[in-house]
């Protein structure tokens, strides 16, 4: 078993029928599946079982884990978690049988074979092919938030790439930003930008005297807020106190406040815009 073992992590996890018998025997390599010590995951394939499910399947189809899985992988936020790995196998691969997976075929970069996963940079151009603009803004954010990548590699990334979801992964990677709070502000951004609505910025300081506060939209030629209310509730008097506080400050300082709800901004998108059109005009 140690030799089995051994061999696993010398080829990085996974190894081939052959590459296992020649460090043991066919009746070692045997029971140590059975015991559950290694996992066959395809013909001639086995791999270590305490590598994830992902990372499994793709060793069974011989690519990377990518797109959504990648995204997931990389603690980017994503609306609804794949049910299905989805997996990138190079162009031209004839299907083999594997595990259930979502497959995609496209050129793997020899820097993503060792990880058997996609980089933060095609991670987040991969799902700007496949993602609506408001999710795949979400996960160009969180990316850029992250501070493993810059903006200007997104932007090239998606310049340099063919196929369908071209057009959505530039308009993606031009509208990212690295400020925003959280994955339903970036959607409630998506949807002033799809709306052609101008003059909103993201994290907008707003001072009055003493008090400083951010608000996650702002328009100051209107002073208008917009405020993305995600699930989180108040635990405590002082927290529901505080943002009373803040609230109360804020139309003080001569600002209307628009705080729309998770429900709201993915449900209702129609009646979110009609409400900010309003009160832009209003204001």
């Amino acid at each position: 078993m140690d030799s089995l073992d051994q061999v696993l992590i010398s080829k990085g996890g996974c190894a081939t029928f052959a590459e296992l018998v020649k460090a043991t025997s066919r009746r070692q390599l045997a029971a140590a599946v059975e015991q559950g010590v290694v996992e066959r995951v395809a013909r001639g394939i086995y791999a270590r079982p305490d590598r994830s499910v992902d990372w499994r399947t793709a060793v069974a189809y011989d690519g990377v884990v990518s797109h959504l899985s990648a995204a997931d992988a990389w603690d980017l936020p994503l609306l609804v978690p794949p049910e299905k790995p989805h997996i990138t196998v190079p162009t031209k691969r004839r299907p083999r049988t594997g595990p259930p997976a979502i497959l995609h075929w496209a050129p793997i970069a020899a820097g993503d074979r060792p990880s058997r996963m996609t980089s933060l940079v095609r991670t987040v151009v991969d799902c700007a092919r496949v993602l609506p603009f408001g999710e795949a803004l979400a996960v160009a954010d969180a990316a850029l938030a992250s501070g493993l990548t810059r903006r200007n590699q997104l932007i090239a990334a998606a310049e340099a790439m063919r196929g369908p979801g071209r057009p959505n992964a530039r308009r993606v990677t031009a509208a990212a930003i690295g400020i925003a709070d959280s994955f339903l502000e970036s959607m409630l951004r998506a949807l002033l930008l799809e709306s052609g609505i101008d003059g909103f910025e993201p994290q907008l300081l707003v001072q009055h005297g003493s008090f400083r506060a951010r608000v996650d939209l702002g328009h100051p030629g209107a002073r208008l807020a917009l405020e993305a209310e995600g699930y989180q509730f108040h635990g405590a008097r002082s927290d529901f106190a505080a943002d009373c506080r803040r609230y109360d400050e804020l139309v003080a300082a001569g600002w209307f406040v628009l705080r729309f709800t998770y429900e709201q901004v993915l449900s209702d998108p129609v009646w979110v815009i009609t409400t900010i059109r309003s009160a832009l005009v209003g204001r």
